[in-house]
C-alpha cells in the first residue's frame, strides 16, 4: 500500500469515529436539541389500568397529540431511591417527572413559561394527585428549569413519544420567554416645580419598585404555622398504633421520623427551615397519597 493510499484509508476511519461520536451525543444532556429516540423501553406493565386516588378516577392512555399549559410542582430527598410505578427507582438528581395519565415510561418536552428554560424528562411515575398541578418534577429537573426556589412554575407541557430504555431526559436551548403586550402610554400635565435656591446637592428621584405577586399555595387545613426554632416539618399522619407509623415514616424515606404525642404517634417530614421548601415537600407528601399532610412548625 502506497503512502497515499494509508493516508486516505486513515482519513475515511477518523471520519467514521466522528460521525458515530456525533451521533452519540446526539440525545445527551446539554445537547440542545430533543432526542432521537432509538431503543424504545416497552410501556410498564399495568401502569395503563384505570386507577382511583382519594375518590378520583384516571384513566391512562395514549396521548400523541398532548400539549398543555399548566402549574408544575417537584419532589426530592423525601422519596429518593424510592420505586417509581414503572418500577425503576427515583433518582432526583435525574431528569425525570411524574404524570397522571401519560404512558410510562415517556418523554415529555417541559419549558418554564417564565423564563423561557427547557428540558426534556423522562416520565417514569404517577402524580402529582394535587389540584391545579400538571407534573411533577424531580428536584434536577426543577433545577435546569430554575423553579425549586419558588415550588411551582407555570410551564407547558408536550409529549414527545415513548422512552428510551435507559434515560432520555436532557437539557434544551432556552427559548425567550413571552413579552408582555405594550401598554399605551398615559401623559399627564405636570406642573414645573420651584427652583431650589439652597445650596443642597441635587438627588435624581428613583422609580418606586413593585415587586411581582408571588405564587400563594392552597390554603391547608391547618393552623397557619409559626417558625419555633426556625424549623418547619410536614406531618403525614397521626396514628394509634406506633408500627403503622413507623412504617409509613419507612416509605416517606431518611427524613421521616415517628413522633409520640398525647398518647399518639405523628409521622413527620423534615426538618427545612425555609417555608416554600416545606411547602413544596408538603405537596409532595400529598402527592403520595397523604392528602391530609399538614405544615406544622418545631417538632
Amino acid at each position: 500500500m502506497t503512502a497515499g493510499r494509508w493516508m486516505r484509508g486513515a482519513l475515511v476511519l477518523g471520519l467514521f469515529s466522528l460521525l458515530a461520536a456525533c451521533s452519540s451525543l446526539a440525545g445527551g444532556r446539554g445537547a440542545g436539541g430533543i432526542p432521537v429516540v432509538k431503543d424504545l423501553a416497552p410501556i410498564a406493565s399495568g401502569t395503563m389500568r384505570p386507577y382511583q386516588v382519594r375518590g378520583r378516577w384516571y384513566t391512562p392512555k395514549d396521548q400523541p397529540n398532548y400539549d398543555e399549559v399548566g402549574m408544575a410542582s417537584w419532589y426530592g430527598d423525601a422519596f429518593n431511591g424510592r420505586p417509581t410505578s414503572t418500577g425503576e427507582r427515583f433518582d432526583m438528581h435525574a431528569l425525570t417527572a411524574a404524570h397522571k395519565t401519560l404512558p410510562l415510561p415517556g418523554l415529555v418536552e417541559v419549558t418554564n413559561l417564565t423564563n423561557g428554560r427547557r428540558i426534556v424528562a423522562r416520565v417514569n411515575d404517577r402524580g402529582p394527585f394535587v389540584d391545579g398541578r400538571i407534573i411533577d418534577l424531580s428536584r434536577e429537573a426543577a433545577d435546569e428549569l430554575d423553579m425549586r426556589r419558588d415550588g411551582v412554575a407555570r410551564v407547558r407541557v408536550r409529549y414527545l413519544g415513548q422512552a428510551p430504555r435507559l434515560g432520555g431526559g436532557t437539557v434544551l436551548r432556552a427559548e425567550a420567554p413571552r413579552a408582555a403586550e405594550p401598554q399605551p402610554v398615559q401623559r399627564a400635565a405636570v406642573q414645573p416645580a420651584p427652583i431650589q435656591t439652597t445650596s443642597q446637592p441635587y438627588s435624581a428621584p428613583q422609580p418606586a419598585y413593585t415587586a411581582p405577586p408571588a405564587y400563594t399555595p392552597p390554603p391547608a387545613a391547618a393552623t397557619p404555622a409559626v417558625p419555633i426554632g426556625g424549623s418547619y416539618w410536614v406531618q403525614a399522619g397521626a396514628f394509634r398504633d406506633p408500627g403503622a407509623a413507623q412504617r409509613i415514616a419507612e416509605r416517606l424515606g431518611a427524613r421521616a421520623k415517628v413522633d409520640e404525642t398525647g398518647g399518639g404517634y405523628r409521622v413527620l417530614v423534615g426538618p427545612w427551615i425555609d417555608q416554600a421548601a416545606a411547602e413544596s415537600a408538603r405537596q409532595a407528601v400529598m402527592a403520595r397519597g397523604f392528602a391530609d399532610a399538614l405544615l406544622i412548625s418545631g417538632g
